[in-house]
């Protein structure tokens, strides 16, 4: 009969690879089991071997990410949902900051790129709301809306979760987001308290907003 496997050593033995890359330490068999008391057969029990490991560090990142977005409640507040969705972005990243390092690493094929995308088109799908709701001009694509989002959130995450900035240097998306989403055609004060409403919900230990 085969055993069973244990959700709890396959995400110890991502969390350890996350770790090690992060930390730039050889990443065998031997030291990446070496202390976590399970053996190398592990790697190939849950994974196949080291290429499997590579593929899914990538996609446990994303499938973190894609839980995370969508623990986010939607509202009948379509700008705040987007902001909702780009500030669970952030609070995912700073809650695993060696498997966000690791995610957007190319070198590493994904085991369902579909997955990953799907991330992104929950931005979209929030754009498209705000759209049809008139929050946003009926020219704004939401594609290109929800990328430039995405872009302000992944370079605060970069710079706060696996960088040299504090955790309340997060407080500047308010604005960002606020300048982008009022150049798609929103009220610059409705916009500003939607995006603070998100920002203070999803990520509220962020010190005062600027």
């Amino acid at each position: 009969m085969a055993r069973t496997k244990d959700p709890v050593v396959r995400s110890l033995l991502i969390d350890r690879a996350a770790q090690m890359l992060r930390t730039r330490e050889p990443v065998t068999l031997r030291s990446l089991v070496a202390g976590t008391g399970v053996s190398t057969m592990a790697v190939y029990t849950y994974f196949g071997g080291m290429d499997g490991l590579w593929k899914a560090l990538r996609q446990e990142g994303f499938s973190r990410l894609a839980a995370k977005l969508a623990a986010v409640a939607m509202s009948a507040d379509p700008v705040r949902d987007l902001a909702a969705l780009g500030a669970a972005y952030l609070s995912n990243a700073l809650e695993s900051p060696d498997l966000y390092r690791v995610m957007f690493d190319a070198g590493f094929e994904l085991e369902d790129a579909a997955a990953a995308d799907e991330t992104l088109y929950c931005l979209v799908r929030a754009a498209e709301r705000a759209r049809e709701t008139g929050r946003f001009r009926d020219d704004v694509d939401p594609v290109e809306l929800a990328t430039q989002s995405w872009a302000i959130g992944h370079g605060l995450a970069s710079l706060v979760a696996t960088g040299p900035l504090p955790r309340q240097a997060l407080a500047h998306g308010v604005p960002l987001l606020t300048a982008l989403f009022v150049s798609a055609g929103d009220d610059p004060g409705r916009c500003r308290r939607s995006i603070e409403q998100a920002w203070k919900a999803v990520l509220p230990a962020t010190d005062e907003l600027p």
